[in-house]
Order: C-alpha cells, then structure tokens, then sequence
C-alpha cells in the first residue's frame, strides 16, 4: 500500500509536458508584443545560442569549472554538516556552541556573506565557500533531528545486549539518519546552486557560468543571458537527480541489509 502511495505522489511531482508548452507558447506571446530582443527574448532565439554556445570549448570548460566548484562546495558541506550533527548528539556542550553560528548562517543574507568573503579572500573559490556555507546548516539540522529521531526501544535494546558501537551505527542509526539526510539534500542541492551562481556573478572568476552571466549582462546579450540561465538549470537538476539516485541506492542498500 506504501509503494503505491509513494509512486501516486512521484508521479504528481513530475512536470508535464503540456504545462511547458503553455508556458513556451506565453513567452513566445509575450516576446512578440514587446517586439524588443533585448528585453525579451524568443524562446527560439535561445535554443540557437544554445547550439551556437555549445560548439565552443570555453563553454563546457565553464559548466565544468563551476560545476566542480559548486558541488564541491556541496560535499563539502554535506561532509562537516554530518560529522557536526554526529558530535552535536554525544556532546550537548557542542550543539550549544553551533546553535548561534547555525542560526547566523541561516539568517545573514547570501549577498553579505559574498561580500564578507570577497574583502577577505580571492574570488576563484567564492563559489565553493559560499555553496558550504548555505548547505552546511541545512544538513546539519536535518541530521541531527534523524539522529534524536531513533528509536530509544532499539538503543536499549543495543545496551543491553552489548552491541559494538560500529554495528549500533550501521544497523540502527544509519537506517534512521539517512531518510532525513535525503530530504536535507533535496532543498540543500537547489540552494548551493542558487548561492554558488550568485556568488560567481558577483566575485566573477574567470572560466564560470556566473561571468558569462555578468558578461551578458554588461553588453545587452539577453540570448545569452536566457541560454546560461538554461544551462544552469539542466546543470543543477542534472547533478540533483544524479546525487539523489546514487543516494537513493544507498538508502535501498542499508535496507536490505
């Protein structure tokens, strides 16, 4: 009964095609009666920048730089969000002292944070800072609530019967947490995107999507502009999905364990 409720929301998520040919045949509408490329542009007009962009070499190298960056940034602070939350747990004194950095982190917008980082530190990386800051406090809490979220009849049952702290982990906390990590990943993923391009537009590094942008931006080049925002999107939902099924596996694995 489970599995058919889960794949009946499943496919609620998916997008329709129908739905994105409305929206195409609106921005088309609109394009038309402002009659201004550069204000906005067609939907056309962008699929043959797209072509056109993506016979260059200084293209991919872009999407590959910030890509490495950006999900860096991600693992990053995926990475330090477990290992906090993990030592938050066995330590009270320890979440006491991350829970107003946290709560800073979370609060204090991603455009002070950007500017903060470019006084103090080269623009080549601001991208991988700014991606683990915003993924950080996500996953840690996130974590942290799967961890308290264990079942105390099973922990005393691993008391009693003397179970090996490593085995109490693989097979009581692993199974709990990794629900929860999935789920902090999921509105993780979209935020270190939309922080990282941010970050990359304002610092500019050489070799990025967010210097395209700015680029575009400068000269008037809205093709260009729709065509990397594109770019970022397939990007972002492309890295999304891949890291959601390979942890989807994982999930499945500890399961049948």
């Amino acid at each position: 009964m489970r599995s058919i409720t889960a794949a009946k929301r499943k496919r609620r998520r998916h997008i329709r095609l129908w739905a994105v040919l409305v929206w195409l045949c609106v921005w088309q509408i609109a394009s038309l009666c402002i009659g201004k490329e550069f204000l906005l542009v067609a939907p056309w007009r962008v699929v043959v920048r797209l072509w056109e962009l993506g016979g260059t070499g200084d293209f991919w190298i872009s999407i590959a730089w910030s890509l490495l960056r950006i999900g860096g940034g991600f693992l990053l602070g995926a990475a330090a969000g477990i290992f906090l939350a993990a030592l938050s747990a066995r330590f009270r004194r320890v979440e006491e002292l991350l829970a107003p950095a946290m709560l800073a982190i979370k609060t204090i917008p991603v455009a002070s944070f950007i500017i903060l980082a470019l006084i103090w530190f080269s623009s080549r990386n601001l991208s991988v800072l700014i991606s683990f800051l915003m993924v950080l406090p996500v996953i840690y809490t996130n974590v942290l609530g799967g961890i308290r979220a264990a079942d105390p009849q099973l922990l005393e049952m691993a008391r009693v019967f003397r179970i090996p702290p490593l085995r109490r982990f693989r097979y009581i906390y692993t199974a709990q947490v990794l629900p929860f990590f999935r789920s902090g990943c999921t509105i993780a993923l979209g935020l270190c995107w939309k922080s990282g391009i941010a970050a990359e537009v304002i610092g500019m590094p050489d070799g990025s999507i967010g210097e395209k942008l700015q680029q575009a931006k400068i000269y008037l080049a809205t093709p260009d502009l729709f065509a990397w925002t594109a770019v970022i999107v397939c990007v972002s939902l492309a890295f999304e999905k891949g890291f959601l099924v390979l942890l989807g596996r994982l999930i499945q694995r500890v399961e049948r364990m």
